[in-house]
This record gives structure tokens, sequence and C-alpha cells, in this order.
């Protein structure tokens, strides 16, 4: 299956009135170029090849979920969802692993550089579908709550939450250069794996919080685990509620 490339103005949006504060000159004419050549293409083609050649690429990717070819990018659009043979709500890159499980290869860690490519490649192909969250879905539900409260409790010792940086009271304020965006409006959880400027690297949006509750002092949470998971789906439902198509590979500073 073709992946569906979309123009990086649809990929990326930035609408801050303060955003002229927020970037120097130099890290703009970097941003702009970038726009016109993301890096993180590379490793979305590399993920692609690693698919293809250890595991079967799309097809069998669309034989272990359970659907055709042609429905493959519905399907990967409903992500983080359950999967009753999978007996949880799981992310794209724990389907790899348990694809890999069932064809007797080595999982792959989820926090590696081989895993953010392949994540990445596999939810490109849903590039241009609106996110589908089946909150009818008893196990997505709860998935769903548990990641509003992740999302809205206040830990460390400084007191923070993620909601204290993404609230409607301080979006748009700038905080360490960057303006704080609403994660619906710019669809987080569409943009997600995406090239960090200020990493030089391939990120995906678990990674991402990782290093938001780093900042914070907070305790980081385990990529794959339920609280992350549940992160996941919260964040995609608010970009899904906002109508915001995915778009991979993102460009993020």
């Amino acid at each position: 299956m073709k992946r569906l490339l979309l123009p990086l103005a649809v990929t990326v949006t930035v609408a801050f009135a303060g955003e002229q504060f927020a970037m120097s000159d130099a890290d703009r004419a970097m941003y702009k170029e970038m726009q016109e050549n993301n890096p993180a293409e590379i490793y979305v083609e590399e993920g692609g090849e690693i698919l293809e050649e250890q595991l079967g690429g799309d097809e069998a990717l669309a034989k272990f979920l359970g659907v055709s070819e042609k429905d493959l990018p519905k399907e990967i659009a409903t992500f983080p969802k359950y999967v009753p043979k999978l007996g949880n709500v799981v992310g794209l890159d724990q389907v790899i692993q348990a694809m890999q499980v069932e064809q007797g290869k080595e999982r792959t860690k989820l926090k590696s550089g081989k895993m953010f490519s392949m994540l990445a490649y596999v939810k490109s192909l849903a590039n241009g579908e609106i996110p589908n969250i089946d909150l009818n879905e008893p196990h997505e539900k709860v998935s769903y709550d548990l990641g509003k409260k992740t999302f809205m409790t206040k830990r460390g010792g400084r007191g923070l939450s993620c909601n204290s940086c993404h609230s409607k009271d301080v979006v748009g304020m700038v905080l360490r250069t960057q303006p704080l965006p609403d994660l619906g409006k710019v669809g987080s959880g569409s943009t997600w794996p995406a090239y960090r400027m200020t990493k030089s690297s391939l990120r995906t949006l678990q990674r991402r919080y990782q290093g938001c509750m780093k900042n914070a002092l907070l305790k980081v949470i385990p990529i794959g685990s339920k609280e992350m998971i549940g992160l996941e789906v919260y964040v995609t439902k608010l970009a899904e509620d906002h109508k915001q198509p995915i778009a991979i590979p993102g460009l993020k500073r």
C-alpha cells in the first residue's frame, strides 16, 4: 500500500500570535527549510523497509489486524484501541511487537529508534484520515478515562500536571521560548511520530510525554504502560474532536 504524503503546511500548524517572540531568526530559517524537506521522511521510509523485510509489510499487518489492505488506513486511525486477541488497549507499536512474537522474531524495544521508524511508517499509512477513537467500546472508555485522569493529576514536588501547561487558561503563553498549545487544535494526537528540531531525531508521542515529565521533575511513566496508552487515547481523541487529520511525520521544534 502506498502511503499518502501530505504537504507539511498541513502536517504542522502554528497559530500563535506571540510566535515571533518564541523562535530565533536562525530557528525560523531552519524551520522553513525543513518544511520543504522533513528529515523524518528518511526514518519513515526506513521503517517501511524494516516492516517489509522482517514482518511481511502492509499485507502481514492487515492480516494480523483482521482487515483488508484497502481498509488498513481506517483501521490504523482507530488506534490506540482494544485488540481482543491481545486483551488490552494497545498502541500500534505494541501491535508490531505482537506480530514479532507471533512470527517467532525478537521483540523490538518500544523506546528504540527502530521501533520509532516502524511506528512512523505504519501510522503514515493513515495520512489524511481523522482519528477515530471508539468510546462506546468499554475497554477504550476505561483507557480514555485513565488518560484524562493522568493528564489532569498534579504530581511531583512542583505539583504540576499535563494540564498545567495545556489548559485554556495558559494556552498561547510562552514557556522556554515555546508557545503553549491547545493539544486538540494543533492535532498533537495526529502528528506524532515527528522530527524534533531540538533533538535532531524522530520521536513518538509517548516519548514526548516522557520529555515533558522529565522537564517538570515528575516521575517518568514507562512507554507502553496503561497510563501512557491512556494519555495517547485521550490526546488522540482531542485531535479527533477538532477534526485534525493524521499527518506523519510531523515537524516539531
